[in-house]
């Protein structure tokens, strides 16, 4: 049986709310009640990027979670069971670095003598630390996520799925093991992948050296000549094997006029040395620095040799350092065009050194650095020191040998490691890669495969990734993480590749219940070609490896869950911030193109970033952010969803979060969205007590409305759904959150506003049961279309709309988002009731312009249009624009028929008229200026006009309208669309007798807000004020306006009840519009207002006949005003007459009449003439 509604307060707490719904959720199960019913309905697949629990949850995490929620909560409002399991990032970097810095641990080598098993320990302690404050944070923004079937990549069957994950690569030819130049961590003593360096360019200042390498005698050149070379990594300078030119360029042998001494170097790149050669004023002078001897190709410069910054490695010249060889990556874009080549610290260097003989496979490179980037004892003079420490000792050193020509600091981009925020250095490390560049094609063509939103991110950031897809290094030389299975000989000619915990424990015969370093690093297995027993490699997987690994790790596939993983494979949605472009989305691709040939997800939503207000990151240091809590809080969740998601954020761009941002929501959205709601329920609860009839749900009255405002509100709903429907399905949350805030704002701005006395039934039972049916429905649709968004409110309207009826589920998120209902969309009621709002908005700027409040009245508005389409809509809405600008009438105008009131200006194309004319554009530009009124407004109304034979449209002469008449009487506004709008700005005498009545009974409203009084209750109000004031005239002659507004009438003081009970009392300055010699002066009076508790009024005259002695008299006011009218009405219906109140008062029965003796309100008084205003 439909039950009434609760009622709602008037002060509300949204924080608070949002609590009260989390509990009832947690004690009704609701999340896992929606699975179960969703079972055996279409399935939608959603991954959850698996965070780290080191640290807690920031905005960006909230706005991921935000963005998956929304749309796994609508997939399942569209009739999909949606599994949402949240993942935890277990092992790698993040961790490792935080028991790094509480051990005080330095290097690999601290680790390896506390012992891998205790590390791992440690590390194992700490990896959840924060999960419980994640779980609090995500439970409470709403987002519906399963944390008890969680899946953990430190999970023995999630590191099981990885290691089959790496044995099909390998069995398929995509695994190599390799020396490569890579970016690599000094703290973190490992290298990072390529994806990982772009998360963290910082712009530094580094010194920068241009140093000479003498020529070796015997080169064929002057003694002392010497080759320059630039760099801005000092540090490498001990470890230069080799000078690079390019073959094809011009180089140049000078003489430094200043020093004598004889330099070669690329003719194109003298500014190098000679930077004022850039400055055209200086250009002759630097030019006289400096004397050309010869010219050559760079060809000519190949083998030969110099004598290198430092001897540490002189041996090497026997098998062919320090000679000059060649390579066409070397530029005229910078430095001197010799590039100082050593091969373990530049990719570049390398491969140009591998290819000239300078280095060769299988031999030790010369790297004289430790595992954290220290020189070692090869560089006696700078042993122990990190290397970017070194730099500025090491040109002071070079100074000193005279090798420097220049030293100048230079400001450029340069990685950092993006956990130890240290900078990266690149240096040749042994490792294990993923032969990705042989796939690249493949992983173009299945990216467009994917949707992404914002599309721009896949066709061009990822793709363009994609296209320069390098083969990624997927080894640590780390500790925590899951060992990569690849066990080779000592020659590293025999390799296995363990796929699975069967496949181990066969090949061993030992018991595995743990894949960590510390259980397996001492497993061996035999040789099956005679090289005795194969050893693990020492390296762990990259942690990216095994977030991209989750699709099939989280579900223990091959070993499990076949079937589950087949229907969720690839995802339905995947979403994380654009920092994911190079991550996660990245390893998710490569490693399903390299399984499967297929992408791992169909459909993206790439997030921006939020920054702090300033635009800065957000700092914990800086503290240059509210905290998410404070906020939540403070605001509510929803707030701070509706926040980030009806932002550009979710468009890929970034958000400088503003706290206020969160605050306005609250005030613009969240609360004339609550009072919307109030106010239904309310009314409601009004019609009940007032017809003793339950409200109920009835779609068919709200559909079968007449009222224009009823239409227009469902014909936006539904249009509303419509659009949702389909901008959903196409993941364009960025224009369906606008709209939905939209309706919202139409609702509590337009619908409520101008319809309120319907709800109170003040202009009848049928108009009042359409429109609360009508408010019902739209409140109801919102609710379904909002749940996904502000899961908590709608949570709250929902339940109690749903106490009309037996039928509806206990939660909104059991509901469907609503069906359209076809027959409810009429464009044209939207277009009319659009252009109705331009046009009274343009009146309220105008009444705004003039310093008119609302409540003042004026006598016209006039719209001016050439559409008579348009004119009849506003002719059809009128009514509804009288009472919105508070106007006497509203008239439309065709602007032909209004030569007196408004011209037509004539404003040509010039650009395009004078394209299309040429010359002659003079002599037509005279005849369009001369066009008359007529012919402009038929221009207006027909979109073209010919003159003298030439068409021309409204593009090629723009015609505007202009007010021509009595700027006093009128100002004027434009409408968007060709209208304009004409405000009378002259009330008379009456209508300023009627604004300050208005001004009046707002007051009153107000102490009855403050007084925290309901409309249904009894009340009565008292005024006084100045004898002969402007204020008591106004109300005399006003006093029927007054109590058509109040419901009530205003009573002088002189008619108050004695014994009335005051609720509020207070004295009020008014403010007062009086002519003066035609102009509105303004002034303020006195004026006294009383709210009294209802009360009965008494006759005197009529008493005193019943009741002739005084203080009988007085005794039976006394006993009257104990009792509220409705306790008086109680005992007249008990009373055998029904009319008549009988008591008996000291030892004397007295009988008064209702009607006669005494009234039960003024309204009866006034109406008996037995009190007057």
């Amino acid at each position: 049986m439909p039950r009434p509604f609760e009622d709602v307060p008037e002060r509300f707490s949204f924080p608070e709310n949002e609590e009260e719904v989390l509990k009832w959720w947690e004690e009704h199960d609701t999340f896992k009640e929606s699975i179960r019913r969703s079972e055996g309905k279409p399935y939608y697949s959603f991954y959850d990027g698996p965070p780290f629990a080191t640290g807690l949850p920031h905005y960006g995490h909230i706005l991921a979670g935000t963005i998956k929620d929304i749309v796994c909560r609508y997939a399942h409002q569209t009739g999909h069971c949606v599994q949402r399991r949240f993942g935890w990032d277990c092992h790698g970097l993040p961790v490792e670095y935080e028991i790094d810095k509480k051990l005080n641990i330095t290097g690999r080598d601290d680790v390896l003598k506390m012992g891998v098993d205790k590390y791992n320990a440690e590390c194992r302690a700490i990896v959840m630390r924060y999960s419980k404050e994640w779980e609090a944070t995500v439970k409470r923004v709403g987002r519906w996520i399963d944390f008890e079937n969680d899946y953990k990549t430190m999970n023995i069957t999630f590191m099981e799925s990885v290691w089959w994950v790496f044995k099909q690569l390998h069995d398929k030819g995509l695994v190599y093991r390799g020396f490569k130049v890579m970016p690599y961590s000094c703290p973190c003593s490992t290298p990072l992948s390529n994806f990982e360096v772009q998360q963290n360019y910082k712009e530094v200042d580094d010194p920068s050296v241009v140093c000479a390498f003498p020529l070796l005698e015997g080169s064929g050149r002057a003694k002392g000549t010497a080759l320059v070379a630039w760099t801005t990594t000092p540090w490498t300078l001990p470890s230069n094997l080799a000078l690079c030119v390019n073959p094809e360029k011009d180089y140049v042998e000078i003489r430094d006029e200043a020093s004598g001494t004889i330099y070669i170097l690329m003719a194109a790149r003298l500014a190098q040395l000679y930077p004022e050669l850039n400055n055209e004023k200086k250009k002759k002078e630097a030019a006289k620095k400096f004397t050309e001897l010869s010219r050559f190709k760079g060809a000519d410069l190949k083998g030969l040799q110099y004598q290198p910054p430092f001897g540490y490695f002189e041996s090497t010249r026997a098998t062919g350092s320090f000679r000059v060889i060649t390579g066409s990556f070397v530029t005229e874009e910078s430095g001197t065009g010799i590039v100082h080549c050593a091969p373990a610290f530049g990719e570049e260097d390398y491969n140009v050194c591998m290819a000239h003989g300078v280095v060769r496979k299988g031999e030790k490179l010369v790297c004289p650095l430790d595992a954290n980037g220290r020189f070692t004892d090869e560089v006696p003079e700078f042993q122990g020191r990190f290397v970017k420490d070194a730099d500025k000792d090491i040109i002071k050193l070079l100074k000193e040998k005279g090798r420097v020509v220049r030293a100048d600091p230079i400001r450029h981009s340069y990685p950092f490691c993006w956990r130890s925020d240290t900078p990266l250095i690149y240096r040749a490390v042994p490792g294990t890669f993923i032969h990705v560049e042989k796939i690249r094609d493949r992983l173009m063509a299945n990216n467009n495969e994917t949707y992404w939103v914002p599309s721009f991110v896949q066709e061009k950031r990822f793709h363009n990734w994609l296209e320069s897809a390098r083969d990624w290094a997927v080894s640590r030389n780390r500790f925590w993480g899951t060992p990569i299975p690849m066990w080779v000989s000592d020659d590293g000619e025999e390799t296995v590749v363990i796929g699975s915990i069967a496949e181990l424990e066969e090949r061993t015969g030992r018991k595995i219940t743990d894949l960590h370093r510390e259980f397996i690093d001492d497993i061996t297995l035999p040789s099956t070609m005679g090289k005795g027993t194969l050893k693990r490699v020492d390296e762990v997987f990259d942690c990216w490896f095994e977030s991209g690994s989750m699709p099939y790790a989280q579900q223990h596939y091959p070993f499990e869950n076949k079937e589950v993983f087949d229907k969720s494979f690839p995802a339905d949605f995947i979403a994380e911030g654009i920092d994911q472009t190079r991550g996660w989305f990245y390893t998710l691709m490569v490693l399903s193109t390299a399984l499967f040939d297929k992408p791992a997800f169909k459909n993206l939503i790439c997030n921006g970033l939020v920054l702090a207000e300033d635009g800065q990151k957000m700092s914990k240091r800086k503290q240059n952010y509210p905290k998410p809590e404070l906020i939540i809080d403070t605001y509510g969740a929803d707030a701070l969803r509706l926040y980030l998601i009806n932002s550009p954020v979710v468009r890929a761009a970034d958000l400088c979060f503003k706290e206020a941002g969160v605050k306005q929501n609250l005030k613009d959205i969240f609360l004339p969205w609550y009072h919307a709601y109030r106010l239904f329920v309310q009314s409601a609860r009004t019609m009940l007590l007032q017809t003793e009839v339950a409200f109920a749900p009835q779609p068919a009255v709200a559909l079968a409305s007449s009222n224009t405002m009823d239409r227009w509100i469902l014909a936006a709903a539904n249009g509303l759904v419509a659009f949702m429907r389909t901008e959903m399905e196409a993941y364009r949350l960025y224009t369906v959150v606008p709209r939905l805030v939209d309706l919202v704002e139409q609702l509590t701005n337009w619908y409520i506003r101008m319809n309120k006395e319907r709800f109170s039934g003040e202009r009848g039972e049928a108009c009042r049961k359409a429109s609360l049916c009508t408010l019902y429905e739209v409140l109801m649709m919102l609710c379904r279309m909002m749940a996904p968004l502000t899961p908590f409110f709608c949570e709250l309207v929902y339940r109690n709309l749903a106490r009309a009826s037996d039928e509806l589920p206990e939660s909104v998120h059991f509901m469907m988002i609503p069906e359209v209902n076809t027959a409810a969309i009429d464009e044209q009621i939207i277009a009319d009731v659009n252009l109705m709002q331009q046009v009274i908005e343009r009146g309220r700027t105008v009444r705004d312009r003039n310093n008119l409040s609302m409540r003042t009245p004026l006598p016209t508005a006039t719209f001016v249009h050439s559409n008579a389409a348009a004119l009849a809509s506003i002719d059809k809405l009128s009514a509804y624009v009288m009472e919105e600008l508070n106007v006497r009438s509203v008239v439309v105008r065709d602007v032909a028929d209004v030569r007196d009131m408004v011209t037509l200006k004539c404003l040509p194309n010039h650009k395009k008229l004078g394209a299309r004319f040429g010359p002659a554009y003079k002599g037509m530009q005279g005849k369009i200026r001369a066009l008359t009124h007529e012919q402009l407004a038929q221009l207006l109304q027909s979109g073209s006009l010919t003159v003298d034979g030439e068409v021309f449209s409204g593009d090629d002469i723009l015609v505007q309208m202009e007010y021509c008449g009595d700027k006093s009487e009128y100002d004027t506004d434009v409408v968007e669309g060709g209208g304009l709008l004409l405000l009378s700005t002259k009330p008379d005498e009456a209508m300023l007798a009627e604004a300050m009545a208005r001004e009046v009974c707002a007051k009153v409203q107000k102490m009855r807000k403050e007084a925290q009084l309901r409309k249904e209750d009894e009340l009565e109000i008292s005024y006084s004020c100045a004898e002969g004031s402007v204020l008591a005239k106004v109300l005399k002659s006003q006093a029927s306006y007054v109590a058509g507004r109040l419901g009530r009438n205003l009573l002088p003081a002189s008619v108050r009840p004695q014994r009335a009970v005051t609720l509020l009392r207070e004295e009020k300055d008014v403010r007062l519009q009086v002519l003066e010699d035609g102009k509105i002066v303004q002034k303020t009076e006195l004026l006294t207002l009383e709210l009294l508790r209802g009360c009965v009024f008494i006759n005197e005259t009529e008493l005193a006949k019943v009741v002739p002695d005084q203080a009988l008299r007085e005794q039976v006011h006394n006993y009257m005003h104990c009792f509220s009218p409705e306790k008086i009405s109680e005992k007249l219906s008990e009373s055998p007459s029904k009319d008549q109140l009988s008591f008996v008062l000291d030892g004397q029965r007295v009988n008064l009449s209702v009607n006669a003796h005494f009234f039960l309100s003024s309204t009866d008084a006034l109406a008996a003439g037995s009190i007057s205003l």
